[in-house]
C-alpha cells in the first residue's frame, strides 16, 4: 500500500531557454537554466505523466448491489463519447467496499474479487461484473449504454441501488476517467489488460480510504459544486490505485512503473522528466546513474520497454502533443519549447514518431472537441 506523501504540483515552471548550436538531431546543445520551463517542482515522474496526458475524471459513482446482481459493460469507445466528450480513452476502475463477485473480460478467465480489491481496466475493454460467474446479467450492454447516459446527465443519484433484493449484498465504487494514449502514454501502455490489487496488511490503506469516505460524504451531503468536487477526488482515487499498485508490484514484474521503482532507472526517469529538453546524451545518463552505458541501455529497456534515448524521444512530442492540442501556439514554437531549434527538425522528429505532422494532429485534436 502506498504511504501518504505529499502531493507535488502537476503544473510546469515557467521560463524562457537560453539556445545554444543545435545538434544532428535537430535539438538544442545548450543546457537549460535550472528553471527552465517543463523542469517540474520536484522528481515526480508520475504526476508529471498523468498530468501531460490530461488524466480527468468523467464519471463517479456508488453501486448498493444486492443478490443477485450482474451487469455487462461494453467497450469503452461505445460509451466515451456519452461520459466524456472529446476524450482519447477511458479507463474504468471498481473499489470494491462490501461483498464479491467476479470480473470477467473477454479471452481472459473470470477472476472473483472482494472486499477492498481494487479493479482497474486500462486499455477500454468490454467487461462483466457478475455476483456468480456463470448467471446473466441484470444489466446487459445496451441497458448499460442507458444507465450511463442517464448518469452523465445527472439525472441519476450518486448512490446505484441494483441487484434482486436479496442477501449478500455488495457496495462498489465505479470510476471513469478520460486521458490521451496518444502518442505517448507511458502508464497504462504497460498495465494488463486487468489489474486486480488486493487490500494490504501494511496499514498503509489509511489514505485511499480518507479519500473514499470524502466522496461519499460529499455524495450524502448535496451542495453547489458538488458533482465536480466528485470528479477531481475520482482523479485523486486513481492517482493513490497507482501508488498502491507501484509499491505492491511482485520483484519480477516489468513496464514503467517498475522502471520508476527501480533504484538506477528510477534516478533516470527523474532527471529525463525534469529536464526533457536538456541534450541528454546515454554517456551522461549513464554516469549519472553510476552505470555503464550497456548496463543503463540493457536495464532501462527491460523494464521501460524503450531505450533511453527513444524514450526520451516520444516523452518530448506527448508534451509537444499536448501543446498542439491545447493552444494556438505556432508549431515552431512548440519545438523550442521542447528543445528543437528548427521547426523542420521538430516536424520531421514529430512526424517519424507519433507517424502525422504537427499541423495534422492539431486539425485532428480541433476536430475531435
Amino acid at each position: 500500500m502506498v504511504r501518504a506523501h505529499d502531493h507535488t504540483s502537476l503544473s510546469f515552471a515557467a521560463s524562457s531557454m537560453t539556445r545554444g548550436a543545435e545538434r544532428s538531431d535537430g535539438t538544442s546543445a545548450a543546457e537549460p537554466p535550472a528553471h527552465a520551463q517543463y523542469r517540474m517542482h520536484g522528481a515526480d515522474p508520475l504526476s508529471d505523466v498523468l498530468r501531460t496526458v490530461k488524466l480527468t475524471g468523467a464519471l463517479f459513482f456508488l453501486v448498493d448491489a444486492s443478490f443477485p446482481w450482474g451487469v455487462e459493460v461494453p467497450h469503452a469507445d461505445a460509451f466515451s463519447s456519452v461520459i466524456l466528450p472529446g476524450a482519447q480513452h477511458i479507463v474504468s476502475y471498481h473499489i470494491i467496499l462490501k461483498g464479491s463477485g467476479w470480473i470477467g473480460i473477454p479471452n481472459v478467465t473470470s477472476t472473483r474479487f472482494g472486499a477492498g480489491d481494487v479493479l482497474v481496466l486500462p486499455h477500454g475493454d468490454p467487461y462483466s461484473m457478475l455476483s456468480e460467474p456463470s448467471q446473466p446479467p441484470e444489466f446487459d450492454s445496451e441497458a448499460t449504454m442507458d444507465f450511463l447516459r442517464e448518469m452523465a446527465t445527472g439525472r441519476l443519484p450518486f448512490v446505484s441501488k441494483e441487484g434482486g433484493g436479496g442477501e449478500p449484498r455488495s457496495e462498489f465504487v465505479c470510476g471513469f476517467l478520460g486521458c490521451d494514449m496518444q502518442p505517448f502514454n507511458p502508464v497504462l501502455s504497460t498495465l494488463p489488460r486487468l489489474l486486480r490489487i488486493e487490500p494490504s496488511d501494511t496499514g498503509h490503506e489509511d489514505f485511499l480510504s480518507r479519500l473514499i469516505d470524502l466522496t461519499l460524504a460529499e455524495a450524502r451531503q448535496p451542495r453547489v459544486g458538488g458533482a465536480s468536487i466528485r470528479l477531481r477526488l475520482s482523479e485523486l482515487v486513481f492517482v493513490e490505485v497507482m501508488r498502491r499498485y507501484l509499491e505492491t508490484l511482485p520483484a519480477h514484474e516489468t513496464g514503467w512503473l517498475s522502471g520508476l521503482r527501480d533504484p538506477a532507472i528510477g534516478k533516470v526517469l527523474v532527471m529525463l522528466h525534469e529536464q526533457p529538453t536538456y541534450p541528454w546524451t546515454l554517456n551522461e545518463l549513464a554516469s549519472r546513474a553510476c552505470m555503464s552505458r550497456a548496463a543503463l541501455a540493457a536495464r532501462f529497456t527491460h523494464l521501460v520497454g524503450h531505450a533511453p534515448m527513444q524514450y526520451l524521444t516520444q516523452w518530448r512530442m506527448q508534451i509537444a502533443a499536448r501543446l498542439l492540442a491545447d493552444s494556438s501556439t505556432k508549431i515552431a514554437a512548440v519545438g523550442r519549447e521542447i528543445g528543437y531549434e528548427s521547426e523542420a527538425a521538430f516536424s520531421r522528429a514529430f512526424k517519424r514518431t507519433v507517424g502525422v505532422s504537427p499541423a495534422a494532429w492539431r486539425a485532428s485534436a480541433a476536430a475531435a472537441r
